[in-house]
């Protein structure tokens, strides 16, 4: 990641604090120098850090001073005091300490304090117990950032694929009313545009993945590609955005094939994420195309069962910091051809 420079430092909300977040964010800043990570700052209560690691942590309230002692200690910006911490427990307290660390890291992100924002896992559960509405960290991010859900589009990139679920968590069943031509060429501009912003790809190769087995058989096994799926590829086509398809989704992500496209383009959840984690499970990330600001996050939940055992993986935190990075970069540089 030599070639990665960015102005500001990166804000990490570390989630709920009694779950992985701190560990996870802790043990990244412990492995900055082999993976090559820039300048970032833990956001969220600093005794949550304290009781699951003992590495040398900063207190800072602003971002310059995370720079000048980020070979040193994790800088952290303390919010507040969350109460008694138990791994593993989550409390009303926690979640609003991780409530507060989100409003806060994109407050800095926002105003360009920071390069971009990586958002630690919270628990809904224990969100929602304390008033909070949205349906996860995504709806309210992209609130903040006056941008409605709909224009904010869930990826998962990791070193060999790139994937969009085009609808995401509703049942099967409603999958073919809700996918509609209109929200696939919603979608496949915001990628479009997306790739070509925070990937620095000029010419973005993308494919949509049929819906049915065999891409339908020509309408033997489904009608949606025909119906659904043919019309919007040739709108999108009209606007100079090439996507290939439908194409059969059992073999697409054969190596041979997947390899030709920059992101993949799913009917549902599973068809995208099954062979995504499979593929990088340790090393996935989420990401959020469509917002004003960078926003990835690790490709994991908050692991209550685990927390405070040292048995968390950094690795999803260290991949996601690192693509931010590689985002910010090339938002920076501008449109430059690259994988």
């Amino acid at each position: 990641m030599s070639d990665v420079k960015i102005r500001q430092p990166i804000a990490v909300t570390m989630g709920d604090p009694a779950g992985v977040g701190p560990e996870v964010t802790a043990r990244a800043w412990a492995a900055r120098s082999a993976y090559d990570l820039p300048p970032f700052v833990a956001i969220g209560d600093i005794a949550a850090i304290a009781a699951v690691w003992e590495g040398p942590t900063a207190r800072v309230g602003d971002m310059s001073e995370v720079v000048r002692i980020f070979d040193d200690a994790l800088p952290v910006w303390h919010l507040e005091d969350s109460g008694s911490l138990t791994p593993g427990a989550p409390s009303a307290a926690g979640a609003t300490c991780a409530l507060h660390a989100l409003e806060t890291g994109i407050g800095l992100t926002r105003n360009q304090a920071s390069s971009a924002l990586v958002t630690g896992s919270v628990s809904k559960s224990a969100l929602h117990g304390i008033g909070y509405t949205h349906p996860g960290q995504t709806e309210f991010i992209a609130e903040r950032c006056g941008v409605t859900a709909t224009n904010a589009v869930m990826m998962l990139a990791g070193p060999t694929l790139r994937v969009v679920p085009l609808t995401v968590h509703i049942p099967l069943s409603e999958v073919p009313e809700r996918l509609t031509s209109e929200l696939i060429v919603a979608k496949a501009r915001i990628v479009a545009r997306g790739l070509k912003r925070d990937f620095g790809i000029a010419a973005p190769r993308i494919a949509l993945a049929g819906l049915n087995p065999h891409a339908g058989e020509s309408g033997q096994l489904g009608d949606e590609e025909e119906r659904i799926m043919m019309p919007a590829i040739a709108q999108l086509a009209e606007e100079d955005i090439v996507v290939d398809g439908p194409l059969a989704a059992d073999a697409l992500f054969a190596p041979g094939i997947r390899d030709h496209y920059d992101a993949i383009l799913c009917g549902y959840h599973d068809q995208a994420l099954a062979p995504f984690k499979a593929l990088h499970f340790h090393d996935g990330v989420n990401l959020t195309l469509g917002l004003p600001i960078i926003r990835t996050s690790p490709d994991h939940g908050t692991a209550f069962d685990i927390a405070g055992q040292g048995k968390a993986d950094p690795g999803p935190t260290i991949a996601a910091i690192a693509m931010a990075a590689r985002m910010a970069t090339a938002r920076e540089r501008g449109c430059a051809p690259s994988k």
